[in-house]
């Protein structure tokens, strides 16, 4: 019967994906899991490499349980940029070793598990991104949190594709034979890293904006006690000029909830996290664009953004105008009176 190993492909695939999302994300575990991936990915090219270029039958056994450990630690990564711990994550190694198992005493169940393992990851980590929309990335920087759940969506994707085109294939292997696989895997990789390509390179269409908080409706007491911590926590040390402000970070400061922030900020502004924070730091970069004689781009890096085009849309949000039109008009508009910036 055949073994279903991640492919090469596959594991460049996985580790791109991974690298893409958790780039500038400070959070350990995330980040423990991620290079653990990265050493096993390249150790598994190894494999993969001598089994089939060069016939080192030897290796046929730890092919499928490097393969199974893949899953698990693309799953952890993932779930370690929520703000809540996971308990007893040392569970995840019980299927690996399931296959290290089979490998030794019951050969015919490797394929079986390998496919069982490859979609319960995959439903497992996209049960993962229905939680709360991007707020589930809480440890990754408020500009990555998108990122890092369309990425965990791809991953889940993938895992479930792979378990069942390996699934159709080992079926069609048993009635046909093995001609054809050679070609088959090339078909599944290179759909796999079109579906890459393809999901990155088109826009996100999902929204990135929720929905407003009804001008009709008064926040509950609670909500404006808990934006009014929000507000504190965000001042304190500047924590809003962070490069790497995150959710969850925000959290901890206000000591509550990152789930509650985030309900908080919505229903007493209408605006998502990253919208509030970003407010604040361009009501920052006006003042400074007004007082000093800084660039556009110190008072960008000052104010805690990292790229200008993340910051010249975000000042165009907020102010309906580019800084050096804001700035040229605030000026002129000094013995007049402040330049007002659109809510």
């Amino acid at each position: 019967m055949l073994s279903v190993p991640l492919p090469f492909l596959a594991g460049l695939v996985f580790a791109l994906t991974l690298y893409r999302s958790l780039k500038g994300v400070d959070a350990p575990g995330s980040r423990r899991y991620f290079f653990a991936f990265l050493v096993l990915y390249a150790l598994q090219g190894v494999i993969v490499g001598l089994h089939f270029g060069y016939g080192v039958k030897a290796l046929a056994p730890v092919q499928p349980i490097t393969a199974a450990i893949m899953p698990p630690l693309a799953f952890l990564a993932f779930r370690a940029l929520m703000d809540e711990p996971l308990e007893k994550p040392w569970l995840h190694i019980l299927p690996p070793l399931a296959v290290a198992a089979a490998i030794g005493f019951l050969r015919d169940l490797v394929d079986p598990l390998l496919l069982v393992i490859f979609f319960g990851y995959g439903i497992a980590l996209w049960r993962l991104t229905l939680l709360g929309g991007a707020d589930v990335m809480a440890e990754a920087s408020l500009p990555r949190m998108r990122p890092a759940l369309r990425a965990a969506r791809l991953t889940a994707g993938l895992m479930l594709f792979f378990a069942l085109s390996d699934a159709s294939l080992a079926v069609y292997t048993s009635i046909h034979g093995a001609g054809d696989v050679p070609l088959a895997v090339t078909i599944m990789n290179l759909a796999a890293i079109a579906a890459v390509i393809v999901y990155y390179f088109s826009p996100d269409f999902s929204s990135a904006k929720p929905a407003a908080a009804s001008p009709s409706m008064e926040p509950r007491e609670e909500c404006r006690v808990a934006l009014s911590r929000i507000e504190t926590a965000l001042e304190e040390n500047g924590l809003y000029r962070s490069e790497d402000l995150s959710l969850a970070k925000l959290a901890r400061r206000a000591r509550l909830p990152a789930r509650e922030v985030s309900a908080a900020i919505n229903r007493a502004t209408g605006l998502n996290v990253s919208q509030f924070v970003n407010d604040r730091r361009i009501a920052e970069a006006c003042r400074l664009l007004r007082e000093t004689e800084r660039t556009v781009i110190q008072i960008m890096l000052d104010v805690g953004f990292s790229t200008k085009s993340n910051f010249n849309r975000e000042f165009r949000r907020v102010t309906g105008m580019s800084p050096k039109q804001w700035r040229a008009e605030a000026r002129t508009a000094q013995d007049g009176g402040a330049i007002k910036t659109r809510p």
